[in-house]
């Protein structure tokens, strides 16, 4: 599929909505650069939390600015330690302009054989591509979350229980939610998408049909 102009898609949502999964569809539907942002978070909380030594803002810069896409597919990366300490992490300003930075740039310029490009986080409708042609707001129930990531982490034969995993979701809502810079939010023009009781096809056919509605419009 080959667009006439260059689209950008913005998504955001709480831990474990399916918004990972939605984007992935979507850009390899659209032929499109995905970016899931929260991944570098977690690559700097990995840093943060393997080499606590050599942390630092100028050590994190050289590593962002080297970033290649294979760096973000570490199995690593999804342990609840990484997610909860890279919410800690995303609260620093410094590691969150140099985090933006990369993430603008992929927005905005993604590699020439794309589309464009889509991108999935916290704050990217609001504070990265304020200007998306597309915008939505993914999310499910509490529970329901808690389970997929329970599932996602058994899959990966972590020892974990699913209560460990609700208390832990619940706890990273709230930081994601409260937090003072780029915090968690539904902008009105967002498209509310509940992935509570549907199926990963039915919601990309959703979302799919309401971008090509406006494409061929």
């Amino acid at each position: 599929m080959k667009l006439k102009n260059k689209i950008k898609v913005a998504i955001d949502s709480p831990a474990a909505a399916g918004a990972g999964t939605q984007a992935k569809l979507i850009s390899k539907y659209f032929n499109l650069f995905y970016l899931d942002t929260g991944k570098i978070y977690r690559l700097v909380a990995n840093i943060k939390l393997t080499q606590p030594k050599k942390y630092s803002h100028t050590f994190i810069k050289k590593i962002i600015e080297k970033l290649s896409m294979k760096d973000l597919q570490n199995e690593k990366l999804l342990s609840d330690e990484v997610g909860t300490m890279a919410s800690i992490i995303s609260k620093d300003k410094k590691i969150r302009q140099l985090v933006h930075a990369f993430q603008i740039k992929s927005a905005y310029h993604p590699p020439k054989k794309y589309n464009g490009s889509c991108l999935d986080g916290r704050d990217i409708t609001y504070k990265i591509i304020p200007d998306a042609d597309f915008k939505f707001f993914i999310t499910a129930n509490t529970k329901t979350r808690a389970l997929r990531r329970y599932k996602e982490l058994k899959g990966l034969n972590k020892k974990i229980s699913f209560n460990e995993v609700l208390k832990s979701i619940k706890k990273r809502d709230k930081s994601d939610y409260n937090r003072k810079i780029s915090p968690l939010k539904k902008t009105e023009d967002s498209v509310l998408i509940n992935t509570t009781k549907h199926t990963k096809r039915a919601c990309f056919l959703k979302i799919k049909q309401i971008m090509n509605r406006k494409l061929k419009a």
